[in-house]
Parts: structure tokens; sequence; C-alpha cells
């Protein structure tokens, strides 16, 4: 990942203080860029902590994956949760996919910011106010085939919701997961639980380094594993399946 600091339009109207927090950084897929084998995607990035539009490891780990998969991402609905700077959906509609890019309703400034994402590398994604745990009624209308999240798991009081969120996409959408990665804390404990309240399971489950180019895994640090969570249908399996 090559990272340099501009000013252009996009510092328009800004203040100096927040012109100087400003970066682009650059991020390659594959052996060459803006090929069949490959293509690079810029990311504004803004440094100031209250806005969290940084790409963090885990944002880099994910969109690897996608990219690795690019096959099975083609052609999919794709809704990234907490997307913040959208690395991964990024990444996923590059390589086909229907995305929809969503994070806190209640943060319009990341919502435009995503908007500019989009428009920097000409890929057209909905955009959407999505907070966890609330039913608005557009919410009802999205059928995704995998659900991306990097790093949503850092909040364990928005765990729960987070989970409700995931588990209503998955039963919107017939054979869905649910593809994140995350840095491995101390909140395993909690996660273990809320996916047996919200009957889910683990089916895939990967150290979030194994999988990156050297070169790039250089460059990040941090004990971060990926997981793909499905619902868990195996008591209605048996059900379904029993004979008298």
């Amino acid at each position: 990942m090559e990272a340099k600091r501009e000013n252009d339009d996009e510092s328009a109207g800004t203040s100096p203080a927040q012109q100087e927090m400003t970066t682009f950084s650059c991020h390659h897929f594959g052996n060459s860029e803006d090929t069949e084998d490959g293509f690079s995607i810029t990311i504004i990035e803004n440094m100031k902590e209250e806005y969290g539009l940084f790409v963090w490891p885990c944002s880099v780990i994910l969109a690897e994956y996608v990219w690795q998969q690019r096959s099975r991402f083609s052609g999919a609905a794709v809704v990234e949760l907490g997307a913040g700077t959208s690395l991964p959906g990024l990444v996923a509609a590059k390589v086909g996919a229907d995305v929809t890019l969503t994070d806190d309703a209640n943060r319009p400034e990341v919502l435009a910011h995503m908007r500019r994402q989009c428009d920097l590398n000409n890929l057209k994604c909905k955009i959407m106010g999505l907070t966890w745990g609330l039913w608005d009624s557009y919410v009802f209308d999205l059928h995704p085939n995998i659900i991306l999240g990097a790093d949503v798991l850092y909040d364990a009081n928005a765990f729960d919701d987070l989970f409700a969120t995931v588990t209503f996409l998955l039963e919107n959408s017939q054979a869905s997961s649910f593809v994140t990665s995350y840095h491995n804390r101390s909140g395993h404990h909690l996660i273990e639980f809320l996916m047996v309240k919200w009957r889910l399971k683990c089916v895939k489950l990967l150290d979030g380094f194994s999988f990156m180019p050297a070169h790039k895994a250089s460059g990040l640090s941090g004990d971060i594993q990926l997981v793909e969570i499905t619902l868990d249908t195996t008591r209605h399996n048996c059900r379904t399946t029993s004979t008298s």
C-alpha cells in the first residue's frame, strides 16, 4: 500500500488544519494495475479521530480476501456494514458485485465521504444510512448474498445490535453469509454467547495474515482473524430430515 499527501478540490472549503489531515492512499490488488490481472483503489482518508475515516488493517485484509475470492463476489449482492472508507466494498464492486455501502445513519459526514470514495474510483454503489439494531423500512429491501464487515467487532456495547442486524439480513436472503475481519481482543466469550443467542455459527476461521501477500502483510500488525458466519439451521434441518 502506498500513501501520498495531496490537496485538491476535495479540500475546497475546509480549513488549513482540516486539509492537513487529509491523505490519499492507493491500494493495489493483483499483478497489474487497471488490467484483468489487477486494479487499484484510491481511498480518501481523514486522520481526524472523531470521523474514523481511516483504512485500518482489518479493512486491508478483508479487501484482499474479496479480491482473492473475486469469482464468488462477481454478480453477488453485497452489503458492507460500518463501511467507513469502504475499501472491501469498493473492491467487491470492482470485481462485479452489486454493492450497498452502509454506515451509521447518524453520521452524515461519513455517508457523504463514502459517496466521494465511489466517485473517485468511478464505481456505482448504493449508499445507505443503517444503524445497527434499528429497522427502518428500507432495511427490509436488502437481500444480500454476502455481508461484509471490517473491524465491526470493536465496541462490546454494540455487539448485540450488530448481531441482531446481521441475523435479520441473513434471514432475508437464503444461503447468505457474513464475512468479517476483526482484531482478536478480549470479547470472544461475548461473541460466542451472542452467536448462540442469534442462532449463528462459524463456518470458516482464518488467520488474517495467512492469505496476505508478503509485501502487504509486512505493513500491517495485530492479531487479526477472518471469520465467515451463517445462520445455524442445524435444529431445523434435524426436524425436517427425521423420519418416523
